[in-house]
């Protein structure tokens, strides 16, 4: 697929956390023909978009009439909008938003053959016993252990159920982290909790292991993976014809001890962990583990998936924007 600056480029969840970076990671390409659909409200989330270059900003229950009679204008989708609380658990709101509101978008863009790439999710995945694999065969097994993740699964479901898994593009993001998440509150990654507290008191507290006869505490794994990289990869897939659902994530299992410990180094502050009981609402919906695999993904994209090592990763991160309270 060749892109054209006269047709656009419609990002859903712009303001967010990954969108945003994919803006970012479009701009640096020279790419501006964008529209940046979103829920501001009366959020911070609009300071994601200062310094970016695109063409309009829509709230997300205009984006319907927004389309009508501009079929031909529209290259392509990249629908990163969603409720991403792996908390929330009004299962009605994540129907309709993550899941039937991305079922209307993917009929449009199917219909007008605009390509259409969207988010789903590692937490798809659940505690892990399926393995991460992304093969389309695996789908039907995955038990999801939130509303949040279950959501995401039902549209793979739909995808593959309607025999469209040869025309959209699925990216299972794993454990993301990097600058402009502030606005997500609890639900931004582990380093914005722990590093005011590193800063204050000098230690850091993690979660003690509800498995503790399969990890030690802060020794439970993750797939962490730089935003950088995720804005890179997936941007990737509006040049390439590839089509199906793909793992995004480092392809590394890191232990919460070593993310953190990347964290003090980062700071240039002494180690000291500690570990406190897991609130009781994560009990059950947590994952202990999680590693991409990327076996499929590389064929596809090649030296594209090279992520930054986490220990620099971290370091960019907290130097280059929490410290300073810059957005990328």
């Amino acid at each position: 697929m060749k892109l054209y600056d006269d047709q656009l480029i419609v990002v859903t969840g712009g303001a967010g956390f990954i969108g945003s970076g994919v803006i970012r990671y479009l701009n640096s390409l020279g790419m501006t023909n964008i529209i940046v659909v979103d829920e501001l409200g009366c959020t911070e989330k609009w300071q994601n978009l200062v310094g970016k270059r695109f063409v309009d900003v829509l709230d997300k229950s205009q984006l319907f009439e927004w389309l009508k009679g501009r079929e031909g204008a529209i290259e392509a989708f990249i629908h990163l909008g969603a409720c991403s609380a792996t908390t929330e658990t009004d299962a009605s709101y994540l129907l309709e938003n993550n899941y039937r509101y991305t079922q209307r978008l993917a009929e449009y863009a199917l219909k007008n053959g605009q390509r259409f790439i969207y988010a789903s999710s590692a937490a798809t995945f659940g505690n892990g016993e399926k393995g991460f694999s992304d093969d389309h065969d695996c789908l039907e097994s995955l038990q999801p252990l939130n509303m949040y993740g279950y959501s995401k699964h039902l549209f793979d479901l739909w995808v593959k159920d309607q025999g469209l898994l040869d025309r959209v593009v699925g990216l299972k993001y794993y454990n993301v982290f990097g600058p402009n998440e502030a606005h997500k509150g609890r639900m931004a990654s582990a380093l914005t909790h722990i590093l005011p507290v590193i800063q204050k008191d000098g230690v850091a507290r993690l979660f003690k292991s509800s498995e503790p006869e399969r990890f030690g505490d802060g020794d439970q794994r993750r797939d962490f993976i730089y935003v950088k990289d995720v804005a890179r990869m997936t941007c990737a897939f509006l040049t390439n014809d590839a089509t199906g659902i793909f793992n995004i994530g480092s392809g590394i299992a890191a232990t919460w001890n070593e993310l953190v410990t990347a964290l003090f180094k980062a700071v240039n502050i002494p180690v000291r962990i500690e570990y406190i009981p897991m609130p009781a609402d994560l009990i059950g919906k947590y994952q202990n583990y999680s590693c991409a695999d990327m076996s499929k993904t590389k064929r596809v994209l090649k030296s594209e998936i090279k992520c930054m090592p986490l220990e620099e990763s971290v370091k960019d991160y907290v130097c280059n924007y929490l410290l300073p309270g810059k957005k990328w």
